[in-house]
This record gives structure tokens, sequence and C-alpha cells, in this order.
């Protein structure tokens, strides 16, 4: 499969294109900053340097040309201000959405977070609350396109070891995720097309990853 990543140089991402990489398929990553090229090449996925802020549909559709799918794992970053939450987290990921469309790309995954999906709690961090509004907004543009699209949102992230046991559902217990499990997530959810239309829930858990994906689309008795 040619899978395309917007924010191709995220932790996430990376460890998406190695696995990827790793069983033959081809990551492409789509990467802002030209010193990354490195990086992400010596994951095995093939660079493309764009910056999601500046770039128009037409120019971005042009780099998805064969694609089986895309992936948004773009995020504005750490020290980043609310403006940024938008322009990235919610403006970036619809940017994607109306290039995939324009070159016939159905398959959308979209790494949102837990939290999204309504409005913060009162007291929570004002830039985490516009991060969490940009991650409902991107959600809610999503849902409503002719996409075949999968959201997923994982908990607390870590660099812990990967388990490949987790929780994953429409509402699971929060708690925090190795960033290797969140991959090995977006993976599976790759290999199967019936998880199209889930909004799915991520934590550390003790279910392997390809039951739980199967569970997932398992319809509820």
């Amino acid at each position: 499969m040619r899978i395309v990543i917007a924010g191709g140089h995220g932790q996430i991402a990376r460890r998406l294109s190695r696995r990827l990489a790793g069983r033959g398929d081809s990551p492409v990553a789509v990467v802002r900053n030209p010193d990354h090229v490195a990086d992400v090449e010596g994951d095995g996925a093939t660079a493309v340097v764009l910056d999601l802020e500046d770039a128009d549909a037409a120019t971005l559709a042009a780099h998805l040309d064969g694609a089986d799918a895309v992936v948004f794992a773009a995020g504005a970053g750490p020290g980043s201000g609310a403006a940024r939450k938008d322009t990235v987290d919610r403006g970036a990921a619809g940017l994607l959405a109306d290039a995939a469309a324009q070159a016939g790309v159905r398959r959308y995954l979209l790494v949102s977070s837990v939290g999204a999906g309504s409005e913060p709690p009162e007291g929570t961090d004002e830039t985490f609350a516009a991060y969490l509004r940009a991650k409902t907004a991107a959600e809610e543009d999503l849902r409503g396109r002719d996409l075949d699209w999968t959201i997923l949102r994982p908990g607390a992230l870590t660099d812990d070891e990967g388990t490949g046991h987790v929780r994953l559902g429409p509402e699971v217990p929060r708690g925090k995720v190795p960033r290797e499990d969140v991959a090995a997530v977006l993976v599976a959810l790759l290999d199967e097309p019936h998880t199209a239309g889930l909004v799915l829930e991520l934590s550390e858990g003790a279910t392997p990853v390809p039951a739980a994906v199967a569970a997932a689309i398992e319809p509820e008795d």
C-alpha cells in the first residue's frame, strides 16, 4: 500500500512509517522542514516537503496520486499557541481531506485525541482547550465528508515500549498509551476497511491489537 502521512516527522508518524516500510508498504511522509527529510527517509518513507499551513489542496493532491490511504498525524506541537492549534489541527486536517477528495483517495485516518467531541471541561488550560476544540472541529468536518474515514482518539501519549495490547472502542477508560501502540493500531485500521465510519478511543490494555480492531467492528448484541 502507498500511504501518505501528513505530519510525517511526528513521533507517531515516524513509528508508523517504520512499521509500514518494514512490511513492504510505501509510506510517504509530508514534512514542513527540509531538515527532516533525512530522518523520514531513514524510516523508509519517501519525503515530500510541503507546509500544510501554506499549501493549497491542488498542490497537496498532486502528491496523493496513487495513494491507497492518507493519515493525518500532524500537530502544531508543544509551545504553539491557540491560533496554530486551529490552523494545523483543524485547518490542515481539512486541507488533507480536500486533497484526498480531489485525488480520488477515499481512505482517511485522523489521529485525534481523547477529550475531543465535546466542550473541554471548565478549568482546562486555554491552549489545551484550543487544541481539543480544533480536534473536535476536524472530526466534525471529516464526518460530514464522503470519505471512508476512521477517527482514532488516543489517550495520554508516552514513549514507553509498545506492548501490542490495547483497549479500543467507542468509549474506553481514559489512560495513557505508548506511541508505538498507536502506530500499531493505525496499521491495523488501514488493513481493515470495515473500520470506516468509526470513532474509536484508545488506551493501554490487555487485548492484542488485531483482536481489539476485530472487536471494534463486531455488531453489538
